[in-house]
């Protein structure tokens, strides 16, 4: 196993940290947050020709709830699952594909239980919203709430992840609109505005204005985030998250998070070599007090503690394997990335502006606005996030998706007598 990082503190001060109760004063409070994604029919793709990685990725999913069933006391983990991902769980056809090694209606239904999961809101294919028309954003969030709030029973997202952390200040009055109580943004792109300390920036909740609106945001710990999904010793997790809290004169909040399915670490089968074996062992101590760290839901923590200063967030997204997230370099980078998304922005307003145009002659005939959805949502596929992220090997899949929506379009402005 791969550490990143070596401890400082000796070996009296280890075993008096990890092995003593920890005064109430000294609490350390985890989020733990997991963004889980699949695009559209990738799942089934890979099935057809891959069969071991879905296999792998299914399994790091489903290991979640069995590994934290008996630990509702003490686990506290936030999902950020994509709406094309939700589809595919909840599609009987894939659910009965993969039925002889993961229960996908099982899983889902699992999900559920409150006592050990908060799940995120989030954009339904996937798209870095920044780089998105404004007009389609909405769209994104909205369609990601209806089939969350089926599938998971409820209408109360308090938390948002942008899809790869890709924020701008200018999307806080669209979470506003959507009721979403706090925005999930990362470390490097945070800058205060009320003077605050490193420790401060980093380990409190703040709030971000824009305009008339202003949201919570909750900073994500870069570095930490990195070993969390590379892989990481326990004890150098334990001694780590101390010493960076320890000038805090408040309970800090501390927020790793990561893709929760893809890597090695997270797919290994082996229980004591993976993610959440390390994870469990971390609850076992957090329950005997022998542990600093105290899982803890974001809500429940704003609940008590609250959030403290202004920040300002700066455009840009995590940092990805290839790059900093700084400028969106990553989906932005060569032309004919840039070109995709240019022929986006052109797509998405002629949509948008033929359904305004249908919406003001009151039309309501079937034909018309099944063509108009068929439009939008080969539009909203192709913007996912993918499509962009592999440099300029999968851009064609976003000019399949604009080719379709264009050709629907048409027939749409056909039946419209344009």
């Amino acid at each position: 196993m791969r550490r990143l990082y070596q401890s400082s503190v000796s070996i009296v001060c280890i075993i008096r940290l990890y092995h003593s109760p920890m005064p109430a004063n000294e609490i350390i409070h985890h989020a733990l947050v997991l963004n889980l994604h699949q695009p559209s029919g990738n799942l089934e793709a890979l099935l057809d020709h891959e069969s071991w990685e879905p296999r792998e990725i299914l399994e790091a999913m489903d290991r979640m709830p069995r590994t934290l069933w008996g630990y509702e006391d003490v686990a506290r983990v936030h999902l950020s699952m994509s709406g094309t991902l939700l589809e595919t769980l909840s599609n009987p056809d894939f659910q009965s594909r993969v039925y002889g090694y993961v229960d996908c209606g099982a899983l889902l239904w699992h999900l559920q239980n409150q006592a050990l999961f908060r799940i995120l809101g989030t954009g339904y294919y996937h798209p870095v919203l920044p780089l998105i028309p404004e007009a389609d954003r909405a769209e994104q969030m909205g369609r990601w709430r209806g089939i969350a709030s089926h599938l998971f029973s409820r209408t109360d997202f308090q938390g948002f992840w942008p899809p790869e952390m890709g924020f701008s200040m200018e999307l806080i009055p669209l979470l506003k609109r959507f009721g979403y109580r706090y925005v999930l943004v990362d470390s490097n792109h945070v800058e205060a505005v009320t003077p605050m300390s490193w420790e401060e920036l980093r380990y409190r909740p703040h709030i971000a204005r824009h305009g008339d609106d202003e949201i919570i945001v909750i900073v994500r710990d870069r570095e930490l985030s990195d070993a969390q999904l590379s892989g990481m010793d326990l004890d150098w997790f334990v001694n780590e998250v101390t010493q960076r809290t320890r000038h805090c004169d408040f309970e800090p909040l501390v927020t790793t998070a990561t893709d929760g399915d893809n890597g090695g670490w997270f797919r290994n089968h082996s229980f004591e070599a993976n993610f959440w074996g390390l994870y469990r062992n971390l609850l076992d101590r957090a329950r005997a007090g022998t542990s600093p760290i105290r899982p803890t839901f974001i809500d429940d923590y704003l609940d008590q503690h609250g959030a403290h200063g202004e920040v300002r967030v700066l455009t840009g997204a995590w940092n990805t394997g290839w790059h900093h997230g700084q400028g969106f370099l990553q989906w932005t980078g060569s032309e004919l990335q840039r070109d995709a998304l240019a022929r986006v922005a052109e797509t998405s307003k002629a949509v948008n502006d033929t359904r305004w145009r249908a919406g003001e002659l009151h039309r309501t005939d079937g034909e018309l606005l099944y063509l108009l959805e068929q439009a939008m949502w080969h539009l909203l596929r192709a913007e996912t996030s993918c499509n962009f992220y592999w440099g300029e090997a999968w851009v064609w899949r976003a000019h399949e998706d604009l080719n379709a929506s264009w050709a629907n379009l048409e027939q749409a402005r056909r039946c419209l007598g344009e």
